[in-house]
């Protein structure tokens, strides 16, 4: 009993260390880490795009930094203006002295004096004094950078905001990706839907197989990448992105799934990442939403239910409970076996009448953990 629960422990702790080194995950993100480069000069020949994509936490300290800062300058600069005229309150000007700046008669006062200038607030109680040319000029200056410096931080923030990434967080994928037989065609299928309204202009549908390879020279290739082809019922680009769409590549004699069998498909160290690629019609930008399976996440002998019907007023209808659910279907137990060609593949060929499941049970895959011993 103890061997067979340490068993399952290594098999678990085997199925986590795949998960946690996938290259994209499941929300698009790549798993990966650039060492030795100099980050900061890269950085800096294109800060514009480096702003953009910080951090939100970071652009709102820049933000905050900033503008608190060049207060702080401007408020020396008055100062220092005040100083050299006698305005200041430790050098007790006469009752008759004619300041450069009404009510400035310390730092904090200059301070005050800065932030109403440079956010244009305008108390009415300080003010530069038009007799006075230096402080003018200051106030001048001020005027100017605060023109340059908020509408760059407004250009930041905008860009932020209207990054694409976000629109693409409207894209989902199904957790799971299945196959079954698809006119006449054994296929492995994914689901990805549109959540919002407005169409998808342009989309196309592609994907890598992602895996380590070996040449016959001894050489091993890490994150070889084999192209897998998606395609609808009509074709494969420029798909009509209004509804929720089922997207399949056929296992054919020349896609690298052939060689694999639904015992020997969780064996395999692959994975699938998915790429969507389309321009928003709303904003005509282009966008990329990913996602990727792993074997674990590949079900052989399942189908997708059915999601979109219509009402008897004569509307459309897409029901979004069934996104995630499967059915088991027939299906071959090899591609050998589903195109009838002899094989290494020795298992016995399961009838295309029959069912796995016996009781044809619906499953829902949302939120299911899966783990090696699916």
């Amino acid at each position: 009993m103890f061997e067979s629960y340490k068993r399952s422990l290594q098999d678990y702790l085997v199925g986590q260390k795949k998960r946690r080194t996938r290259l994209v995950t499941k929300d698009g993100r790549c798993n990966i880490e650039y060492g030795n480069i100099k980050y900061r000069k890269k950085y800096l020949s294109d800060f514009w795009t480096t702003l953009v994509e910080s951090r939100w936490r970071y652009v709102i300290l820049l933000f905050i930094a900033t503008h608190t800062l060049s207060w702080f300058f401007f408020a020396v600069m008055f100062y220092w203006v005040a100083y050299v005229n006698g305005d200041l309150y430790w050098q007790n000007p006469s009752p008759t002295h004619v300041p450069c700046s009404v009510n400035v008669f310390g730092l904090t006062s200059s301070y005050l004096l800065a932030m109403e200038t440079q956010t244009g607030t305008g108390y009415g109680i300080r003010a530069p004094n038009p007799f006075c040319p230096g402080a003018v000029t200051i106030e001048i200056i001020q005027v100017v950078i605060a023109v340059f410096l908020n509408a760059f931080m407004a250009a930041i923030i905008l860009a932020k905001i209207s990054l694409p990434k976000y629109r693409a967080k409207t894209i989902t994928f199904s957790e799971m990706a299945v196959i079954s037989p698809r006119n006449d065609s054994l296929c492995l299928s994914i689901r990805v839907a549109n959540m919002r309204k407005t169409l998808m202009i342009g989309s196309q549908i592609y994907g890598k197989l992602v895996k380590t390879t070996s040449t016959p020279d001894g050489e091993t290739i890490i994150l070889n990448q084999v192209n897998i082809d998606f395609m609808v019922d009509d074709g494969k680009d420029n798909l009509f992105f209004i509804c929720p769409l089922t997207l399949y590549h056929i296992i054919d004699k020349n896609s690298p799934f052939f060689e694999m069998a639904v015992d020997t498909l969780n064996n395999q160290d692959f994975e699938l990442v998915v790429f969507l690629d389309g321009t928003t019609e709303s904003t005509s930008s282009s966008l990329q939403v990913r996602t990727s399976y792993i074997p674990q996440e590949i079900m052989w002998g399942y189908d997708f239910l059915p999601i979109i019907s219509k009402s008897k007023e004569g509307k459309y209808k897409v029901d979004f409970s069934n996104f995630a659910k499967v059915v088991p279907v027939p299906c071959d137990h090899c591609s050998y076996c589903f195109h009838n060609i002899s094989g290494h593949h020795h298992h016995r060929r399961q009838s295309r009448n029959a069912y796995d499941n016996q009781g044809f049970e619906e499953i829902d895959m949302s939120g299911v953990s899966i783990t090696n011993g699916m």
